[in-house]
């Protein structure tokens, strides 16, 4: 029965699924341990999750029977699903990409002309030759793609890669990328037309939105002599301008700023060569934007 509340679609078993949940409970979201249940319900936030297969997500959403989903660009593109990406997440990263067999020569678009190439994605893989102006025979494999080479029934296989190591046991090597996909949160298309759910959805990014910008960010504290100020505020890659405090010892000041996750052992020289001492970096929850 319908309850008013806002239903997003999650990977119910899969590689996005752990650090979907994560991202949600980052948001200080009250979910209860889900076990095999397929729906369980929030707290603390008028939010319903659905626990579904990752190809499903797409139509569920396009459906209306979840108002949004979390789920990899790959999927919704290859589902060509006719929904609204309204965010990135920056996690779940991969490739869809070109493999031969070992000493097999495939370096660019041109040398896929007249192959059969097996793939999982066989819209991705279209496009992209469509695109290039490619004539090449796609062939949909639904489960082991990697064996296709070895079995006579591809010349080549379109598949996503991250380790490589599956490539690797097949006796493949990685030739090009032909699509980068990330996770993403996508939304059925008529969900501004209900007020409700609206505000609900605007609460809800509010709070991922806060919660990514505290993943990829540090809070750096450090102690540093009152002359090296400026130059130390040049040093900083802040988000904006740092706290500058007196302390008791005469001369020296406490010095506070957010920066970003990866610069921090980029500038830990410069700031120490300026006098910086007693420097924290601390991890944060969560950062308002």
């Amino acid at each position: 029965m319908p309850n008013g509340n806002l239903k997003l679609a999650l990977q119910k078993k899969g590689r996005l699924t752990d650090k979907s949940l994560q991202l949600l409970k980052n948001c200080d979201l009250d979910i209860e341990d889900y076990n095999d249940r397929l729906i369980v319900s929030a707290k603390n936030l008028k939010l319903d999750l659905l626990f579904l297969r990752d190809d499903d997500i797409p139509e569920y959403v396009s459906d209306g029977v979840a108002d949004i989903g979390i789920v990899g660009e790959d999927v919704i593109f290859e589902k060509q699903a006719d929904v609204n990406i309204i965010r990135k997440l920056g996690f779940g990263k991969c490739k869809l990409s070109i493999a031969a067999p070992e000493g097999v020569n495939v370096e660019k678009p041109s040398d896929l002309i007249n192959k059969k190439i097996a793939t999982s994605y066989p819209n991705l893989l279209k496009d992209y030759l469509n695109k290039n102006n490619i004539k090449a025979k796609v062939i949909e494999i639904s489960g082991s793609v990697e064996i296709t080479p070895s079995l006579g029934v591809a010349d080549l296989i379109c598949d996503i890669v991250s380790t490589g190591n599956t490539l690797k046991i097949n006796k493949l090597v990685k030739s090009f990328d032909i699509f980068s996909s990330e996770t993403a949160i996508i939304a059925n298309k008529n969900i501004n037309e209900d007020s409700k759910k609206v505000e609900l959805l605007d609460d809800l990014l509010n709070r991922i939105d806060s919660a990514l910008i505290a993943r990829r960010s540090k809070y750096l504290m450090m102690n540093a002599p009152e002359e090296s100020i400026e130059r130390i505020k040049n040093i900083l890659p802040a988000l904006k301008s740092p706290t500058v405090m007196p302390l008791a010892e005469k001369g020296m000041v406490a010095i506070h700023a957010v920066i970003p996750n990866e610069q921090f052992w980029i500038i830990n020289k410069e700031l120490k060569k300026e006098g910086a001492s007693g420097i924290l970096l601390l991890p944060i929850e969560n950062m308002i934007p």
